[in-house]
Formats: C-alpha cells, sequence, structure tokens
C-alpha cells in the first residue's frame, strides 16, 4: 500500500543503470507516501497565502479610520483565522496519517508516529558562488560550473529521500557537503544572498533566511524525520523487524538532540529546543514500545517469574507514555504539538498501564503456591513488583493464602479494566484517532479480555472486600537510549577540492591575487626551501635569489608551477617538479596571506510569515575592528536569537568533523541536462 509503484512515471527514467537519480532518491515515484508529502506541500502554499492576507487585513485595521470599513475589515479576519485554523487542523490530520507510514504486514499492532519531512523551495547557488570564487579566489568561475551543479542537483535529490539506509546516507552526505561549502564560500563577515526558505513541519509556517546554519539544521531534522519513517516501516511481527524499529527511533531520537544542541536559536517552531525535548522523548516512548512488543513477541506463556517481567516491562511503556503526554501539554509545545499526538499518548499510557495491572492479576489468580517450588523466589519477585503492599499483606502470607491472593488479583482486574475504559474514551474524543481502525480494534479486544476475567471471577461482595491494587514499579530489561549520528561513516568528496586545501584556502582567510614569479636555479640552488604541506610554502628565502628578485617573499603559498596546479602537491613532490627544469626558465604563482581587515557590518532579516517578533526578524552583528584606527570600535550588537554567535559557531564546528579530501581529481566534464528541470521546481514532487 505504501510503496507499491503507479504507473505515472515514466519507466526509462527508473532505472538506476542510467543514472537519471542519485542513490536513494526517486522522485517519479508515486507512493502513498509521497503523495502525502505533496498534500503537504500544496497545504504549506495555501497557509502561506492566508497567512499573507491576515497581515494585509491586520495592516489594514491599524490604518482605517472609517468606523464601516473598520467593521469590513473585522468581518474578513474572521473568515481569515477560520480559513486558516482549518487549514492548520488538515495539515494535523496528515501528521496523524500513520496508516501510510506503517507495514503492510501489519495486522494487531498499535500505529506508531513518524514525523514528516520539511518541505523547502528551490534555490540557486550558481550566480553567488560564481562571483565569490572569481572574486576572493581569483579563479574563472567557468571552470566550477559542474561543481555548482552537483551541489544543486544533490540538494534537489535531498527532496525526495528514499524511506532506507540510501536515503539518510543521501541525507547525510549533503548535511557534510554545506559543511564545506560553508567554510568555502559562507565568510563571518558577509551574507552570499542566497535565501533559504523551509516550512514548518508542524504548523506550515515558512522561514526564510540568508544563513547556511537554517539550512543545516533543517537537513538534520528531515535526518531524523527520516529515521522514524523506517522505523513504522518495519515488520513488527518478527525479531528483526521489531530490533530495526528499535534502532531506527534511537537513531531519531540521536540526530533530533544532536540539532537541539548544536542549533539552539532556530527560527522555526518545530526545530525549537523545547519542541524538540518532546520529539526526543517521542521517539524514546516508540524506541520503549517496541522493546515491549519484543518480549511478548513469542507469545506469552502462563508462567509466574515471565508474567512479572512482562508486567514490568508494560508499566515502563506506560510511564514513558505519561511522562510524554505531561510534556507535550507544557508551554510553549502545546500550542504547536498536533492534538492528536497528545491523545494517543494519552491513550498509549493508560493502555499500557492496563496491560501491567492485567498481566499482574494473571499471574497471581492462575498461579498457586505449591509445595517444592521456589517459595522465597517468587516472594521476592513479588515483592520488587509492588512499592509497597497493601495494608494488611505480605507477599509470602499472600502467595501462601489462595483467597488473598483472588482479591488482589481482582483488585488489579478493576484497574486495568478503569484504565481500559479511559484509553477508550481518550481515544473516542479525537476525531483523527477514531478514524484509525487498529487502534479501536486493539484497545477494544484488551479492554473485553480483562472484563471476561474479572466475570469469571466476579462475587457480589467485591465491591466490600476488594481494596485498590498498588501501583506496579516498572522495569526493563533494556533501557533506550539516543544513538547520535555517525557522520563519520558517510564517505563525502568536497565538490570544490580543485580551490585548494580547505585548511588554508577558505572563507575565513584572504590572500593576494596570484603573482606569477619568473625565475632560474642558480648552479641547481633554488636560493629557498619549502615547509608545509599542501600547499607548500616558501621558507628561508636567500634576499639575493632571483626568485626574490622577481617578487617572492617568505612564507608565499606555491600554487602552480609552469601551469600545473600545485595546491594537493606535498614538499617533495614540489621540489621534485622544481629541480626537473634545471637551469631553464621556471614560472611559478604564488599567494600571500593578508592581515586580517576591518570586516564590513551586515545583518541578515529572517522572514517568517505570521511568527512572533522574536522568530520574524534576526540580525546578525559582527564586530568591526579596524586595525588602522584602534581608537574607533564598533560593539557587537547580537539579537535573542542571533544564529552566527560566536559561540554557536565554534560549538557547531566543534561537532562536525570534516572528512579527509583525496589529492586526485576527475577531469571535468560538461554535465547534461539535469531530469530535475522536467519537474514542477515550486514544491517537492514526494
Amino acid at each position: 500500500m505504501t510503496d507499491a509503484l503507479l504507473p505515472a512515471a515514466p519507466q526509462p527514467l527508473e532505472k538506476e543503470g542510467n543514472c537519471y537519480f542519485r542513490k536513494g532518491c526517486n522522485p517519479l515515484a508515486q507512493t502513498g507516501r509521497s503523495k502525502l508529502q505533496n498534500q503537504r506541500a500544496a497545504l504549506n502554499q495555501q497557509i502561506l497565502k492566508a497567512m499573507r492576507m491576515r497581515t494585509g487585513a491586520e495592516n489594514l485595521l491599524k490604518a482605517a479610520t472609517n468606523q464601516k470599513v473598520r467593521e469590513q475589515v473585522r468581518l474578513e479576519l474572521s473568515f481569515l483565522n477560520s480559513d486558516l485554523q482549518m487549514l492548520k487542523e488538515e495539515l494535523e490530520g496528515l501528521n496523524i496519517s500513520v496508516g501510510v507510514y506503517q507495514n503492510t504486514e501489519e495486522a494487531f499492532t498499535i500505529p506508531l508516529i513518524p514525523l514528516g519531512l520539511k518541505e523547502t523551495k528551490d534555490v540557486d547557488f550558481s550566480v553567488a558562488l560564481k562571483d565569490f570564487i572569481l572574486e576572493h579566489y581569483s579563479e574563472d568561475s567557468y571552470l566550477y560550473e559542474d561543481e555548482i551543479a552537483d551541489l544543486m542537483d544533490l540538494r534537489q535529490a535531498c527532496r525526495t529521500p528514499s524511506r532506507n539506509g540510501a536515503g539518510v546516507e543521501l541525507l547525510m552526505s549533503y548535511f557534510i557537503q554545506l559543511g564545506f561549502v560553508e567554510s568555502r564560500f559562507f565568510p563571518p563577515t558577509r551574507q552570499m544572498g542566497i535565501l533559504f526558505t523551509w516550512y514548518d513541519s508542524l504548523t506550515g509556517v515558512p522561514v526564510s533566511q540568508q544563513n547556511l546554519l537554517l539550512e543545516k539544521a533543517s537537513i538534520l531534522f528531515n535526518i531524523g524525520a527520516l529515521y522514524t519513517q523506517i522505523g513504522t516501516r518495519c515488520n513488527r511481527q518478527t525479531e528483526a523487524g521489531l530490533e530495526s524499529t528499535v534502532d531506527a527511533f534511537q537513531r531519531a531520537a540521536g540526530v533530533l538532540n544532536y540539532l537541539k544542541e548544536t542549533f539552539t536559536h532556530t527560527p522555526s517552531y518545530d526545530m525549537s529546543p523545547a519542541m524538540l525535548t518532546v520529539l526526543v522523548k517521542m521517539m524514546l516512548a516508540q524506541a520503549q514500545e517496541s522493546t515491549f512488543e519484543k518480549v511478548c513477541l513469542p507469545g506469552l506463556q502462563n508462567e509466574f517469574f515471565l508474567l512479572v517481567k512482562v508486567a514490568q516491562e508494560a508499566a515502563k511503556v506506560g510511564e514513558v507514555y505519561r511522562q510524554l503526554h505531561t510534556a507535550m501539554n507544557q508551554e510553549p509545545v502545546k500550542e504547536n504539538i498536533p492534538y492528536s499526538w497528545a491523545s494517543l499518548a494519552c491513550v498509549k499510557a493508560h493502555h499500557y498501564e492496563a496491560l501491567a495491572h492485567y498481566f499482574t492479576a494473571t499471574l497471581l489468580i492462575d498461579h498457586q503456591l505449591k509445595p517444592g517450588e521456589d517459595e522465597d523466589h517468587q516472594e521476592k519477585c513479588l515483592s520488587q513488583l509492588y512499592g509497597h503492599m497493601p495494608e494488611g499483606l505480605t507477599p509470602l502470607a499472600t502467595l501462601r493464602n489462595v483467597h488473598q491472593r483472588q482479591l488482589l488479583g481482582k483488585s488489579h482486574l478493576c484497574r486495568a479494566i478503569t484504565h481500559h475504559e479511559e484509553s477508550m474514551r481518550e481515544a473516542s474524543l479525537c476525531k483523527k484517532l477514531r478514524n484509525i481502525e487498529v487502534l479501536q480494534e486493539v484497545l477494544s479486544a484488551a479492554h473485553q479480555r480483562s472484563q471476561l476475567k474479572y466475570t469469571q471471577l466476579r462475587e457480589d461482595d467485591d465491591l466490600l472486600n476488594l481494596t485498590d491494587a498498588p501501583d506496579i514499579i516498572s522495569k526493563t530489561e533494556r533501557e533506550v537510549e539516543i544513538i547520535l549520528p555517525q557522520f563519520s561513516k558517510v564517505t563525502v568528496t568536497d565538490f570544490f577540492q580543485k580551490l585548494g586545501p580547505l585548511s588554508v584556502f577558505s572563507a575565513n582567510k584572504r590572500w593576494t591575487a596570484p603573482r606569477s614569479i619568473h625565475f632560474t636555479a642558480e648552479e641547481g640552488d633554488l636560493g629557498f626551501t619549502l615547509r608545509g604541506n599542501s600547499p607548500v610554502q616558501v621558507h628561508f628565502l636567500d634576499p639575493y635569489c632571483s626568485a626574490a628578485a622577481a617578487g617572492t617573499k617568505e612564507g608565499d603559498y606555491i600554487v602552480s608551477i609552469q601551469d600545473v596546479d600545485c595546491k594537493w602537491l606535498t614538499v617533495s613532490e614540489v621540489m621534485k617538479m622544481l629541480k626537473s627544469f634545471g637551469q631553464n626558465d621556471i614560472e611559478m604563482k604564488v599567494v600571500s596571506l593578508l592581515d586580517a581587515t576591518s570586516s564590513v557590518h551586515s545583518k541578515c532579516a529572517t522572514y517568517s510569515v505570521g511568527m512572533q517578533k522574536t522568530y520574524s526578524m534576526i540580525c546578525l552583528g559582527i564586530d568591526v575592528d579596524d586595525k588602522t584606527d584602534k581608537t574607533k570600535k564598533i560593539s557587537k550588537k547580537l539579537s535573542f536569537l542571533s544564529w552566527s554567535t560566536n559561540k554557536n559557531r565554534q560549538k557547531s564546528a566543534s561537532t562536525l568533523c570534516l572528512p579527509s579530501v583525496g589529492v586526485a581529481r576527475p577531469p571535468v566534464k560538461k554535465k547534461l541536462s539535469s531530469p530535475f528541470s522536467l519537474l514542477n521546481t515550486d514544491s517537492s514532487l514526494y
């Protein structure tokens, strides 16, 4: 149902052998999930239009003085707010469309909640990057057209990742590539003029910013979202499938937690620290739920010690969902979390607490202590099951007394029935949950099972004799935990490695334009030594040698010899090349690093329709320190949500380990026109 291809796209384009699409991406695959994502993209556009109209009406209301006009504007505003609320409810319906993401082989399991991918608009890197290459690197920008096209194709492919490991690797490779791009082309002293726009996955509100950190944070969010979709797709009827589910949700929690700690001032509700904290809790809760399902997978045997274990595992799941429901109802998350998600968390909390009491009742009622059995072991297990025994009861006395066991077991059944009824009531209050048939079937079957067992043991004086059953201590043999993203396992080659080693040739450093040096080696002596390693520097320069007379300086970087690029060559390779010319004239190009110059004060406006003021405008302040006039200084101005504070920039840089870049570079080839140009670029097709 979810990933069955429909004959909507030309078949030849889907073949991997033709290299039409990158591995991990196929935008022409018409699946249930892609259709859902298309609906999300369309809703985002409608929400944007409605919010712009509402903003215009609010401005008109402030400016109008005529009372009749003001009344008409108020009426129009009421209609716009109503339409906007309906659109957001429709978006919430897409967020709870869990059936599309579930495995088709599942028959009787409670659905898990996946995250939808964030939508984005097209971005054109070509103009800004070409200008920067010409201005900053003093190179012909047209030599890098293929590299820029590769970067744009990779970004386009990341809008439609496949729901498997290849899709995750695709997103991770783009995230790492953005680290290279940031170091190469995004200096901290100015903006590049590239506007990135991403839509909030929960509210549909667009956020636009001329800052690459928004792009990186959104890609990280989509990596976590893709992990959740992989987890819901796994077959939860097998042990291997459940293990994959647990692993996927733990990795999703790790990515979202990494996003929360690395990008702490994101101007989007779905990536705010408070929301990410709740989403991490939700991923871990679903991983814990899958762990419980794995314990119950072989089929529960009516055995005392196994039932104790299962009861405590169920209590653990109920506890984490109870904590999740509490977190979802806290400000400011409560306003933006889908109501159906909070309702489902409450339903699951009651459901698993009911299961814990049912299994406890079963072990008390169905198992009588017989002579020769391990009495001490059972007493220890029962005492560890409760925080405290009911008044007047002890574990050993309860095990030995059949009547007490039955009374305590029926008390647990009563609590189980109460929790089952509460879970069914909560599910009935939410329209979205009422439409999930498998959820209603699971809740009803569990309630009927507890009701039937109590009916078989019910007596007329139960209301007088039964006491309140104690709470069950939660315990698990496998505590789920976050798994941090492992970017180091993804091999990525810098698209722009021809510019030179990143340690020297980056946006943070400035140098002179390449200078041509014509000199000869006198009697085999170059007149200088070399040091460093890719690129090589001139060291110990003889001031009377021909190279010094031609303009060479100590510390110059050698970028080419006789028009052969030397940026990636080692000291021994450069020395061998220089000595190979003997007494002949040598043409060498060098560059010199410049001292840090005064930077240009710049601001970055973040456009976010309908959001609070603190989220809608972000001004990035940069220190200006003019070394020629030390008395004139401009203090740093930081906004509440500044993305470019030195603290956050250092923290982000410290967590990203850039992979090594190979020396070899394949020859430049002219790329064919991209098949993505055939697609509608205004919204995602996946």
